[in-house]
Formats: structure tokens, C-alpha cells, sequence
């Protein structure tokens, strides 16, 4: 199998499987990040202190042997990507592992893949995982989302490993959107914590902004249950809840005044303005995502935008 970007999380990826004895092909389209990798036997920039196994080769150019195809590149770089290498992924296993919409489209990793590459099999790996705990060999459940059962059940017998655990389901929309909501209530969760507003508003924030990723998510056509699975309700506790979150840690910053790197990937960012903008075409209700898009667009402060939710009509739960 090859897997396509040596970010942090496609390099644990790779960790992972090769110390099971897998052969991988790991891609970057940095030709020297590429040589270091292959010289050093690590991922200095993006996985520092994590040692390559010998079944991982790193490549600059992209593989063509593969049958299955792990795409771990940005969200907002995937639809680009897709349609210059159509004929890479034809009649092939895809399965993206990006946690976000596209800005432009709406579309989650899986559309993107059917959109440009029809002829391919798509799928989405998603879950509460930080790239470190992976690569550490720490114990890590993540879901595999697959339209086609029987393809799902393979890809989750591939990718499995001793510490690696993946449960698998059809309902590709539901993981797709609880793994893309779940960075945007982070980035709020963050910034209830850097401005100091303490652990209980978390906890409101985290109950009120699940209800908001069930409701659109159902609207879409997903399943209650898989919100309520790994790839909803675990990610949203993990990202929540952890300064190893880049969402989270966004927040933050937001919160707090503190800067912020702006060449870090922060894929709530665009997943909230794509969600804001869909949840207000649908008519769902979603106040706590508004506040956030308005936050992270410099148009009210944390204490505006808690104030505003905290002044809404009283309601039952």
C-alpha cells in the first residue's frame, strides 16, 4: 500500500503498519524532506524522534503499484491533488484520511475521490487519534467508513495492527461529518479555555455543539449512532480536551490573545464557514457553530460570543 503525504499523521500511519511487517510506500512532494527521511530514518519536521522501520520507503515520486491508496494530505489541497492524478487512483482502494469539508465543493474526502476519480473505491479513515500516540505504539480505535461492505471489511482487515484497532460501517456520510464537526466545536472548546472561562463551560460547549453535529449531520442522511461512535463523540472528547489538538490549540490562542503560526493547517477553520454556511441554506440550528465562525473571523470576542449564546431563549434540552 502507499500512503500519499508524510505529515505527521501519514508518517504514524506508515509507523504503524510497517513494525506489523508491511511494506509501505510513503510519498512527499519534497524531494529533500525525502532525502532526510530516507538518510536519517525519521520525519524530523513533522514526527521528530520517531524512527522510520525499513519497511517504509520513502518516495518523492508518486507510487504506482499500489492497490490501496491512503490520501493524507490537507483537505483544501485534496480536491487539486485528485484531479491531477486521476489515472493514479483508477480501479484502486482510496481512502482519505483528511478530517474536514471542502471549502469550495461541501463536499467531504469521499466526494472528492467519486467526483474526480468515479472508477475508484472511496473511503475515509477517521477517529480520536493524535499521530504521536500511533506512532508510539499506544492503544488507538479509529473508524473505517466504506459504502461497499465487503471492500470496508478488507481495508479494516489491512490496516489493523496490535495497537491499531479499527471498527468499520457503511455510513460514510456520518463519520465524514463527525470527524469535520468535531474540529470546529474544538476550536471553540480552545477558546473557552484560553479566555478563562473554566472547565464547566467547556462541558456545555462540547454537549450543546454534539447536539448541533447530530442534527446537521442527520439532516445530511447520517446515522445517530455513528455520531455517538468513534468517529463523533470520541473524536469530539479528544480534540476538546488536549493541547495536542492543532484545533484546539487554535482556539486557544483565539481565547487567550496569544499569536498564532499561521502556516499551521487548521482544518476547522474552513469547516466551519462551509458548515455555518450549509446549516443556514438547510434551516438547521446550529448558534454554537455561528459563534465560532463569527469568533474566528474576528467579529465578536469570547466573551461577546458566550454572552450572546447564554442570552438565548430558555428551551428544553
Amino acid at each position: 500500500m502507499a500512503i500519499l503525504g508524510a505529515g505527521a499523521f501519514g508518517t504514524a500511519l506508515a509507523i504503524s503498519l510497517a513494525r506489523q511487517g508491511t511494506e509501505v510506500d510513503l510519498w512527499t512532494r519534497d524531494a529533500v524532506q525525502a532525502h532526510e527521511m530516507r538518510d536519517q530514518r525519521t520525519n524530523s519536521r513533522r514526527l521528530p524522534g520517531e524512527t522510520l522501520p525499513m519497511a517504509i520507503r520513502v518516495r518523492e515520486t508518486l507510487p504506482d503499484g499500489a492497490d490501496l491508496l491512503l490520501l493524507a494530505i490537507p483537505m483544501q489541497q485534496t480536491a487539486a491533488f485528485l484531479e491531477a492524478h486521476r489515472a493514479l487512483f483508477a480501479g484502486r482502494g482510496v481512502i482519505g484520511c483528511a478530517k474536514g469539508i471542502d471549502l469550495a465543493s461541501g463536499l467531504g474526502s469521499t466526494g472528492l475521490i467519486a467526483r474526480s476519480c468515479p472508477d475508484a473505491v472511496p473511503a475515509v479513515l477517521t477517529g480520536p487519534s493524535f499521530a504521536a500516540d500511533i506512532a508510539h505504539g499506544l492503544p488507538t480505535a479509529l473508524t473505517l467508513a466504506c459504502a461497499d461492505a465487503a471492500v470496508g471489511e478488507a481495508m479494516q482487515e489491512r490496516l489493523s495492527t496490535s495497537a491499531l484497532r479499527l471498527y468499520r460501517t457503511t455510513d460514510v456520510v456520518g463519520a465524514e461529518l463527525g470527524g469535520a464537526l468535531k474540529n470546529v466545536i474544538a476550536i471553540g472548546a480552545g477558546a473557552v479555555m484560553g479566555a478563562g472561562l473554566g472547565d464547566s463551560a467547556r462541558a456545555a460547549l462540547m454537549t450543546r455543539g454534539y447536539g448541533e453535529m447530530t442534527r446537521l449531520a442527520m439532516r445530511a442522511g447520517a446515522r445517530a449512532e455513528t455520531l455517538a461512535g468513534l468517529s463523533g463523540f470520541g473524536d469530539l472528547v479528544l480534540t476538546c480536551t488536549s493541547l495536542q489538538s492543532r484545533n484546539f490549540r487554535y482556539g486557544h490562542a483565539l481565547g487567550s490573545g496569544a499569536e498564532w503560526d499561521a502556516s499551521t493547517t487548521v482544518e476547522g477553520i474552513a469547516t466551519a464557514r462551509a458548515m455555518a454556511a450549509r446549516a443556514a441554506r438547510e434551516g438547521v440550528d446550529m448558534p454554537v457553530v455561528s459563534m465560532i465562525v463569527a469568533l474566528i473571523d474576528g467579529r465578536v470576542t469570547v466573551t461577546e460570543a458566550a454572552e450572546r449564546l447564554l442570552n438565548r431563549p430558555l428551551k428544553e434540552e
